[in-house]
């Protein structure tokens, strides 16, 4: 190889060299801040290829996409004085590039523990304020969202947002669990007790109902019959009161048959009276006419 090829390569790799620093890309997914001889230059840099000066300016590139940061699971006080354990984790992003590199040196590991310390005081500020009913299922939502607000508003100086902050879980210390698997317990016994209770109130007052509706359909449907019988029976006795007007021999032959029948109804039925009474008159004649 001639010395004007070797010489030529070299330069060209220089010039090479040279241009690969003269630009920098961004990325859509990165924010960026250029610095020229130290010094802060520019940093609203939407994604696309730029140029700068080589070892005059340089460029520094920060993840810009929505972070999860696990808090440390820790313990925390209730309105009653009692602890418990909470487990939460944030999301967020660097809104102010600029912000957050004047307040965290651009380091990542300082925004964590910046942002540790003021989720915990936040968890810890909510947390007293509550009981732990309230705590673990009535006002949890709401917590979730008073946090978020309220850690949103200290990060704001640092040029970081604050996307979201959830509670994984809250659990008792191992020293308090069994005393307190013991009062829910009891206190599922009493629910319980008291919902058996209201079963059985409600199961009599309906049992009640059912005996006084009984007592009222049987009396009515009683009356009814009665009613419908002494409609019936009158019915009957205008018929044979009719019937029998028009013949009163045979009326009176037919009532006394009728009686005999009901007094020999069985054959050991025996009555004592006077043959020529009038009960046996029809005994005696076809007529009817008592025997002298």
């Amino acid at each position: 190889m001639s010395h004007k090829m070797t010489m030529f390569l070299i330069v060209g790799a220089i010039a090479l060299g040279i241009l690969s620093k003269s630009v920098f890309i961004v990325d859509e997914r990165e924010l960026a801040i250029k610095f020229q001889l130290g010094e802060f230059v520019q940093a609203d840099y939407e994604p696309g290829l730029y140029f700068q000066i080589p070892f005059v300016n340089n460029v520094r590139k920060f993840n810009g996409r929505i972070l999860t940061m696990d808090a440390e699971p820790a313990r925390y006080l209730t309105l009653e004085k009692k602890n418990i354990i909470v487990d939460a984790f944030l999301k967020w992003r660097i809104s102010d590039v600029t912000s957050y590199y004047k307040s965290m040196a651009g380091d990542e590991r300082q925004a964590r523990m910046r942002l540790s310390q003021i989720i915990n005081d936040a968890l810890r500020s909510e947390f007293n304020k509550r009981t732990v009913q309230e705590a673990i299922s009535g006002e949890r939502s709401q917590i979730m969202n008073v946090i978020t607000k309220n850690v949103g508003k200290q990060t704001k100086e640092f040029g970081i947002e604050i996307v979201d902050v959830r509670i994984k879980r809250i659990e008792w210390p191992d020293t308090v669990l069994p005393s307190v698997y013991d009062r829910m317990a009891s206190e599922r016994k009493q629910v319980a007790k008291d919902l058996r209770s209201r079963g059985e109130e409600a199961a009599e007052r309906i049992q009640a109902d059912a005996d006084r509706q009984r007592t009222i359909i049987l009396a009515e449907a009683y009356r009814d019959s009665e009613r419908l019988r002494g409609e019936g029976d009158g019915k009957s006795s205008d018929i044979y009161a009719r019937a029998f007007g028009k013949n009163p021999e045979f009326y009176a032959m037919y009532r006394s048959l009728d009686a005999y029948k009901k007094v020999f109804n069985k054959q050991e039925d025996v009555l004592v009276l006077d043959p020529s009474s009038e009960f046996f008159k029809y005994f005696n004649e076809a007529s009817g006419k008592a025997s002298r």
